[in-house]
């Protein structure tokens, strides 16, 4: 079920010397999936526990209902007082709210149950204050603060991500956030969580100095992805339809260049600034870290380490984190058990595991009970050395591309917005893509890890495919909503059977 860290498992090129240290302490879990993408339903799985398909919240600024238990409100129950640093992007619901609440005008709420260290939405009005208070000028619109310096001619050739912010990395959000919670934890002794919330690596793509430079974009991984634009689109309707849209698109959060007319070079560079976020974070988690080792904190704290998604940078063609493609999907997890076995120490899980399980994992760490109707399972048997009973063989994931303020999607595609959806199921070797209404994919892991071929049209491959197809209806089934389907009401009383696992 795991197996030492190697240095082989290391990136060609990416340095996160405390990100390498806190897994050489704890566990890696390298088949590790979120539920949904983008930020705002990657986010709601995390912190409820649930599959997309139960929590409903399919997209940036769609509401999260509020019956939902969540992380936040779990841990109230116990006694902790949760705090947020950064952003959970929750749409709150807005039947409790009156229709001129304001709550109503952003995507960008904050999960009930947690209490506000330093939340930065799109106004990132507290690191404003802070940058106000340093003596910056702040622009009146709030994307300006990522407006880079001005370039010498000899450096233009490097693309548009290529030069800095206009103030030091000392400044930055990044390192707000990071004083913020160690701030935060130097007036609490005992009893705490902390939720901190990067928004970095993320768009825009642009990094404070050194981070800029950090990295030679001729030494990056190559591009995965098909001979040409056209080649790429013609794989599937929604992509040629997302391709066509994204190259005619700026990129996020500037106003130029057009993402279609970045050449090699310039994409090339665009991972490699993007590689100098991660580090700058890297860089920020040794600090917090540190801070715990010190304060005498690390013997008795659980780390964990994730995010909400992934991003393509370049693969397919495309940038951020749209469709079915693993790059968008497959993201990190590291936990930090201090009591764990020392025995796991630095090894690797091999086995898939969700953003579902999170949830779980944390409130087994502390004791408490989950929810009945979560869709994830706990991690701590892998943290003790063994393997939870029944583990799952595949990992599922699903992507919401309706577009309910402009009818993009539908109208291009000939379809009602509750039909612009899709699953994904993938396992050892094999990948499953059903579409609400469009044509499926089907792909073989082992002989094409690009997902360059579709086999769905292969008549030698039906038979498998569709296998997969009904093995993805059978999960969706055994994992409906089920806040109230394990009880069972009658002479007397109430008859409890938590879920089961076969």
């Amino acid at each position: 079920m795991a197996r030492r860290l190697p240095l082989g498992a290391r990136h060609p090129c990416l340095r996160t010397p405390h990100l390498d240290r806190l897994a050489g302490e704890g566990l890696l879990f390298r088949r590790h999936y979120t539920q949904a993408s983008p930020c705002g339903p990657g986010r709601a799985s995390l912190l409820t526990g649930l599959y997309a398909h139960n929590h409903r919240s399919v997209r940036n600024g769609t509401p999260l209902d509020d019956r939902h238990a969540n992380l936040a409100r779990e841990l109230r129950k116990a006694g902790y007082d949760p705090y947020l640093f950064g952003y959970t992007d929750t749409s709150v619901d807005p039947r409790l709210y009156a229709p001129k609440d304001p709550a109503l005008t952003t995507d960008e709420g904050v999960l009930p149950g947690f209490s506000r260290g330093a939340v930065l939405p799109t106004g990132q009005e507290p690191w404003f204050a802070d940058l106000a208070r340093k003596g910056y000028a702040i622009p009146q619109r709030p994307h300006d603060i990522w407006e880079p310096q001005a370039l010498p001619a000899a450096l233009r050739h490097r693309g548009p991500t290529f030069a800095p912010t206009r103030y030091p990395a000392e400044d930055s959000e990044t390192r707000f956030l990071t004083d913020a919670v160690l701030h935060h934890l130097s007036r609490r002794a005992e009893g705490w969580f902390v939720h901190l919330s990067y928004l970095r690596p993320h768009p825009p793509y642009i990094a404070p100095e050194p981070y800029n430079a950090m990295y030679d974009p001729d030494s990056v991984p190559p591009f995965r992805r098909a001979s040409s634009l056209a080649a790429e689109a013609a794989q599937h309707p929604w992509l040629a339809w997302q391709l066509a849209k994204s190259h005619a698109a700026p990129l996020p959060e500037h106003r130029t260049p057009i993402f279609g007319e970045l050449d090699d070079a310039a994409l090339r560079q665009l991972r490699a600034t993007y590689y100098g976020m991660i580090t700058q974070v890297d860089d920020e988690l040794g600090r917090l870290l540190a801070a715990l080792r010190q304060g005498g904190a690390w013997d008795s704290t659980l780390v964990i380490v994730t995010s909400d998604h992934g991003e393509h940078l370049g693969d397919h063609f495309m940038i951020g984190k749209d469709g079915y493609f693993e790059a968008a999907f497959h993201i990190p997890l590291i936990i930090r058990d201090p009591f764990a076995a020392p025995a796991t120490r630095g090894s690797m899980v091999e086995a898939f595991s969700e953003a579902v399980d999170v949830m779980p994992t944390i409130l087994d760490w502390l004791g408490l009970p989950a929810p009945p109707q979560l869709d994830g399972r706990s991690l701590r048997p892998f943290l003790e050395g063994g393997a939870p009973a029944q583990w799952r063989r595949e990992a599922h994931w699903e992507y919401d591309f309706r577009d309910l303020r402009d009818l993009g999607p539908e109208q291009a595609l000939g379809l009602a917005s509750d039909q612009c959806a899709l699953a994904v199921i993938r396992d050892e070797r094999y990948k499953y893509v059903h579409f609400a209404a469009l044509p499926p994919l089907f792909f073989d892991l082992a002989a094409d890890p690009d997902e360059l071929c579709d086999l769905s049209r292969d008549p030698a491959a039906v038979a498998l495919m569709l296998a997969y197809a009904q093995k993805l209806l059978s999960w969706r089934m055994e994992h409906e909503e089920r806040t109230l389907s394990h009880l069972l009401l009658g002479p007397g009383g109430v008859i409890s059977r938590p879920r089961q696992f076969r």
